[in-house]
């Protein structure tokens, strides 16, 4: 069950939010002010914030920017404030998404739903990318141009680097001796079938444990070459 942190000072609007949402399937918490809302952001641990920009004690735009300070839960504002200037004023701050007054129960209960699916899918891909970055024994650093094989930095020609940057990036790709080649061409000065083949045993040997028998440079026979991490 997903938890909500309403920071609402409008009693029946505040009162009739936390009934929807519940009623939605939520865990819901209310807090009347600005105060409230820093105490129940950190003994809730809230999965989402909707937060009022006009509170009686703390500005709204103020609280966002303390939020944004140690997390990056998803905020989602809600002000009778519609100008265009403040909405950005709030987005600038640190807030998700921008809700004018009044709205419909309905709308609120989507865009909420709409920031947590948002909010699980980057982690996921947050996570994924984690493990990805610990566990990758060939990695490349495209903006230093260096070739990593189990965090230690290989050596290669230019050539070479163009042609692993070009497998890395498309991993499952099948690339042509003809693609490879025009990827390389001008850099080298005899360019051939046969030398593509040399840039690549070349790297079987600095990156596979076996070049004999390669777990990432994959020979797709008559078509050419892929390369595969996994």
């Amino acid at each position: 069950m997903s938890k909500v942190l309403i920071i609402e000072d409008d009693l029946s609007i505040g009162e009739m939010m936390s009934i929807y949402l519940y009623e939605e399937g939520y865990q819901v918490k209310r807090a009347e002010n600005g105060r409230q809302g820093e105490i129940l952001f950190r003994e809730f641990n809230p999965d989402v914030i909707v937060l009022d920009i006009m509170l009686p004690d703390v500005d709204g735009i103020q609280l966002c920017t303390s939020f944004r300070t140690s997390s990056n839960i998803p905020i989602l504002m809600v002000s009778a404030k519609s100008e265009v200037s403040d909405r950005i004023r709030g987005l600038q701050t640190g807030a998700d998404d921008y809700l004018c007054k009044p709205f419909s129960m309905r709308e609120l209960a989507a865009r909420v739903q709409a920031l947590l699916r948002r909010s699980t899918a980057f982690a996921h891909v947050a996570t994924a990318a984690a493990d990805a970055s610990t566990d990758q024994i060939v990695h490349l650093d495209l903006e230093k141009r260096c070739l990593y094989v189990q965090h230690k930095l290989i050596e290669t020609t230019f050539s070479e680097f163009e042609i692993m940057k070009l497998l890395w990036q498309n991993q499952g790709r099948v690339f042509s001796r003809e693609e490879l080649l025009n990827r390389v061409r001008g850099f080298d000065s005899y360019v051939t079938d046969r030398a593509i083949d040399v840039h690549i045993a070349n790297l079987r040997k600095k990156i596979e444990t076996d070049p004999k028998e390669p777990k990432y440079i994959k020979t797709v026979w008559g078509v050419g070459y892929k390369f595969l991490l996994n």
